[in-house]
């Protein structure tokens, strides 16, 4: 399949979403049964990601994905249809078997992110949900097998759509990843 989309919500500019965003309930794709998943707090650190392990709408290159903490999501209807896509991941996919859509993505080992969960806000039956703040794994597109979108586009102009372009997560991100290593190790108190 040839990839043209970014993703939907990006693609032709930023979803524009409410960054006081409370919560709501995750759907998955199914018309029979649909798996529903409540976040009851609001998200942070809402990106694009190009990685191979995200899942994506079809046709897209990068999921739309944010965190939320783990006590704050439950699965509330249908959950024997869920099932760990990958149980050796640091982050625990949850998805539903018959559609394929990852409803919800916990952190449980000794991580920086432990006791998050990784959910997808194009997901909530409302749009209010604050606007991804910039592109992660932008290479992983490439990585992939895409080398453009068609048209000679490359993955590194998610900054056309407002999306600042990372090879990881962001700066910020980054920097608490290794502050935390840090104190781990005992390096920094």
């Amino acid at each position: 399949m040839s990839v043209r989309l970014l993703h939907p919500l990006i693609q032709n500019g930023l979803h524009k979403g409410d960054s006081n965003h409370a919560g709501g309930i995750l759907a998955c794709k199914c018309t029979d049964r649909p798996v529903k998943v409540k976040v009851s707090t609001g998200i942070a650190h809402n990106h694009a990601c190009g990685c191979t392990k995200c899942w994506k709408p079809d046709g897209a290159a990068f999921s739309v994905v944010a965190v939320a903490p783990s006590e704050s999501v439950s699965v509330a209807e249908n959950g024997d249809k869920l099932a760990v896509v990958d149980p050796s991941a640091l982050i625990q996919r949850h998805a539903c078997k018959e559609c394929g859509t990852h409803m919800y993505g916990p952190v449980e080992r000794d991580h920086a992110f432990k006791g998050l969960s990784f959910i997808h806000p194009e997901l909530f039956d409302n749009g209010n949900w604050p606007q991804p703040g910039f592109a992660a794994f932008v290479s992983s597109v490439i990585e992939a097998g895409r080398r453009s979108l068609g048209d000679g586009w490359h993955p590194r102009e998610t900054e056309g759509c407002g999306l600042d372009p990372y090879d990881c997560l962001s700066p910020a991100l980054m920097d608490y990843l290794a502050t935390w290593t840090a104190k781990k190790n005992g390096i920094l108190q």
